[in-house]
């Protein structure tokens, strides 16, 4: 195999020649005679015909192409529906945080995101840890005189996992989040949880336990019952809303005492989005939460490539309706359709429906089945 340097439009040529004879061949000689071939062809083309760097707006819509993407689905990387709308548009840079959120998520370069245009500076955690403070106080769990670094030092005192939150939380928190605010939400949540008295106890078979968490969504008392069958499986249920400059679904955290916690902030007031999340964060409970992991946190409008959600993705997916039930789900499937798998799934129909319209990306149908405002209703003014 000789293969020489391109130096004229005749030596390109004859090497494209060349190349195309070799395609197809199995031969290991050939395979290598063809890849030194084509490296030595594009650098002759990116001399001859340098490509120019993509703008940001050019990196972002490649990757949504890429991925399936909608302006929708950038939303948790660039905050707002019109702030999307103004930077795919161009009428916006992206900040440093959000171009570290869409690196970060989205495996765009960081150099493509940069561009050659000024970039906002980032707006600075005060005016967010300010407004956690005034609502931890609201909440009850902080001083009338403390303030968050105070909050935050008395709760990593006594709660192991809080101390630890830095370095064990997954990739599945919004890269705008304010660190401080989200260790005091999840510090918040495990003060709520130390002063319930529970036994613990080891879950046997974490997929029936997880279907009969499921089949709850059916009864019409299923709060209640959910909170008393969680405590007989030895796991502490803890609704808190989310704080200012966080952006959470969910956690799965261990209390003091090793007893798991699930904690949810309701930010999303649908049935279908309930039931997903309590479901996710009870398969990290049970399949993921160790000494050396005692909080996992969920954005769950976040992708994340870590192995651990995808398998709680899963496992709150086959738990909520078996696959042999969805099996016959489609594009085209109706409202009797998703009934019916709902129905023998024994869940609640908004799970069918909410299930249907994330993995089809269409948000118009079945808005009627999801039991939008009816979480809320039930924790917070039952």
């Amino acid at each position: 195999m000789t293969v020489r340097p391109i130096r004229t439009e005749e030596d390109y040529q004859s090497a494209l020649k060349r190349a195309t004879a070799l395609f197809g061949h199995k031969s290991p000689k050939d395979r290598d005679e063809l890849e030194v071939l084509q490296a030595v062809i594009e650098r002759w083309e990116r001399s001859r015909h340098p490509i120019e760097a993509p703008t940001p707006v050019q990196a972002i819509k490649f990757r949504m192409a890429q991925e399936g993407l909608s302006q929708r689905d950038l939303i948790p990387y660039l905050g707002s529906k019109s702030r999307v709308s103004e930077i795919l548009n161009g009428q916006r840079q992206p900040t440093v945080d959000q171009i570290r959120a869409l690196h970060q998520h989205l495996g765009i370069p960081v150099t493509s995101l940069i561009g050659s245009s000024k970039h906002e500076p980032a707006a600075g955690p005060s005016s967010t840890s300010i407004a956690a403070e005034g609502k931890l106080r609201r909440l009850g769990v902080m001083k009338t005189k403390e303030n968050l670094a105070g909050f935050l030092s008395r709760s990593k005192a006594s709660t192991p996992a809080i101390a630890m939150l830095r370095k064990t939380r997954t990739e599945r928190t919004n890269a705008k989040t304010d660190m401080a605010a989200l260790e005091a939400w999840c510090a918040a949540a495990l003060a709520r949880a130390e002063k319930i008295a529970i036994k613990k106890t080891r879950i046997t078979d974490p997929e029936k336990a997880a279907r009969q968490l499921a089949q709850l969504s059916l009864l019409p008392d299923w709060k209640g019952q959910l909170v008393a069958v969680l405590h007989r499986m030895g796991i502490i249920l803890v609704i808190l809303e989310r704080l200012p400059g966080t952006f959470l679904d969910g956690a799965a955290m261990c209390r003091s005492d090793g007893v798991p916690v699930i904690a949810l902030t309701l930010r999303h007031d649908r049935l279908d989005n309930f039931w997903f999340t309590l479901l996710h964060e009870f398969a990290h409970v049970v399949c993921h939460l160790s000494p050396n992991r005692q909080v996992i946190l969920d954005d769950l409008d976040v992708a994340s490539s870590e192995v651990i959600e995808a398998e709680a993705d899963s496992f709150a997916l086959n738990a909520l309706i078996p696959p042999a039930i969805w099996k016959g789900i489609n594009r085209e499937s109706r409202t009797e359709e998703i009934l019916g798998a709902a129905q023998k799934a024994g869940v609640h129909p908004a799970i069918a429906a909410g299930r249907w319209r994330f993995q089809h990306s269409d948000y118009r149908r079945f808005s009627k089945l999801i039991g939008r405002g009816e979480v809320k209703t039930a924790f917070i003014h039952s």
